[in-house]
């Protein structure tokens, strides 16, 4: 029996939304796939939902009649001021008064290390350290970890924050060797978070199994996720075709990586 009737999945067409769209298949009897354009052919357990997430309206709307919202909609990336305002702040907002009104009992939120990316890679933190953002980008994942917070403790909405490092095919280079987190272990947390019997308000981080571990993630065990990737596997050829970092460089120094060594993404270039 699917864990659950019908889960909305934010940014479903993005790099991470269109894994989840395939592998939370066994969870749900329907799936709704949100975003921004239409999506074309649609399985027959799949519905679309095609709506900004700066419309509160619309988005309050698509949280209708769902169990669970999967939230990975938003900026993708360091961007300027007003869409992450917009898309992720404003947007997540919606979502969770969405999730108020309808009655959804569980939020799995994609967060980012960008939400703790100023910590020096040997601090070797948990999930209980003091966030420290390394850009716009990394504060809106603050916001929604703090709003989805009060939202727990004044609402009883349960949410899984999930602090994702590196999530792509492979590793694209050496940091990606410990930050690497491969996709079939993001459908993993996703699914541990979606089903684990009470997770309140988690924050976990989204790494595979990695020969170096930079971060303790042992106060999310609760959730149940077990990665079954790692980065090994890579090493050998991400070493061969990339340089030898400077360990001073705040790309090296620091969990955020290249977000560190960012400006102001609303500057103009000189």
């Amino acid at each position: 029996m699917p864990h659950y009737e019908r889960i909305l999945i934010t940014g479903a067409a993005g790099r991470l939304g269109s894994e989840l769209r395939k592998g939370l298949v066994p969870l749900a009897r329907t799936i709704r796939l949100a975003g921004r354009e239409p999506f074309g052919d649609l399985a027959p357990h799949e519905e679309e939902a095609v709506f900004d997430l700066a419309d509160m309206e619309a988005t309050i709307a698509a949280t209708r009649d769902c169990d669970a919202i999967v939230h990975f909609g938003g900026a993708p990336l360091e961007c300027a001021w007003q869409t992450i305002l917009d898309s992720s702040i404003r947007g997540s907002y919606h979502i969770y008064e969405g999730a108020r009104k309808h009655g959804v009992k569980r939020v799995i939120y994609a967060s980012s290390v960008h939400a703790i990316g100023y910590h020096e890679v040997e601090a070797h933190i948990g999930i209980d350290a003091p966030v420290r953002p390394d850009s716009l980008y990394g504060v809106s994942k603050n916001f929604v970890e703090s709003l989805s917070r009060l939202y727990w403790d004044k609402f009883g909405i349960e949410t899984a924050c999930l602090r994702i490092f590196s999530s792509f095919p492979e590793p694209a280079d050496r940091r990606m060797l410990w930050s690497y987190l491969s996709f079939a272990d993001c459908v993993r947390l996703v699914e541990a978070a979606l089903t684990a019997p009470r997770v309140g308000h988690t924050i976990s981080f989204g790494i595979s199994d990695n020969k170096l571990k930079m971060v303790d993630n042992s106060g999310a065990d609760h959730i149940g996720f077990v990665p079954q990737d790692s980065a090994e596997p890579f090493r050998a050829a991400v070493e061969a075709r990339t340089p030898v970092p400077d360990p001073k460089a705040p790309s090296v120094k620091y969990l955020g990586g290249w977000f560190c060594e960012l400006g102001h993404p609303d500057d103009k270039p000189a």
